[in-house]
């Protein structure tokens, strides 16, 4: 069925901002993108999702080799002992060196979860070239793998990653894995905050859907 999300405001990347705009997705791509009046009268029957905020191309995730691969993601049954975030450096090696192969699979489980629930829809790098585990929980998330980081990257030496890729820095031309337009990949993401400025700097950002080729993967509402 087509799906038809809208949003105060879509920002395409790359083209002019939407103000009460929407983007219509017909399986795993866009079918069409422009004011919702207009989206919605070209595609009556479609379901229509509304969604509050602002409307994103998905994000491309730098650090999902570390995310993975060098943090551990507690389980929720243990997080009065574990806490609720990623465990990195001493904590987390304290953790590898008894940690099991089922307990390390669930851990980069839960840590692409948390992914989507962040808008990120692209994991940069090489990611389970010699890691059988790793390279099948990514396959089976849908996220999409892309090379990276990108040029000019600035090094992030021995700084904890962090899983919303906006706290690297960047600015979403730069965040997002490319611009959405009509034909392409429908790869979303939906934030509750009221413009383009509120996604930066220390303020919440919470993202409130994920969509990824498509499917909708992660709502938060």
């Amino acid at each position: 069925m087509l799906t038809i999300h809208a949003a105060p405001l879509v920002l395409p990347v790359g083209a002019a901002a939407v103000v009460d705009g929407a983007v219509a997705v017909d399986g795993d791509r866009v079918a069409a993108l422009g004011p919702y009046a207009e989206v919605a009268a070209a595609h009556p029957a479609a379901r229509v999702r509304r969604w509050p905020g602002l409307l994103t191309p998905g994000l491309r995730q730098d650090r999902a080799a570390d995310l993975l691969t060098r943090c551990y993601h507690p389980d929720p049954r243990e997080a009065d002992e574990l806490g609720e975030l990623p465990l990195w450096g001493e904590a987390f090696e304290r953790l590898a060196a008894t940690m099991d192969a089922t307990r390390r699979s669930g851990s980069i489980r839960r840590g692409l979860q948390r992914m989507l629930r962040h808008g990120t829809t692209h994991l940069a790098g090489p990611l389970g070239a010699d890691d059988p585990a790793l390279r099948t929980a990514v396959a089976r998330s849908g996220l999409v793998r892309v090379p990276g980081p990108p040029a000019g990257a600035a090094p992030v030496g021995d700084k904890a990653p962090d899983p919303d890729p906006f706290a690297a820095g960047g600015d979403l031309a730069r965040t997002a894995h490319g611009p959405l337009r009509v034909g392409g990949r429908a790869d979303l993401a939906v934030f509750d905050v009221p413009d383009e400025a509120a996604l930066y700097g220390g303020g919440p950002r919470p993202c409130v859907a994920t969509v990824l080729a498509g499917r909708l993967v992660h709502r938060a509402r």
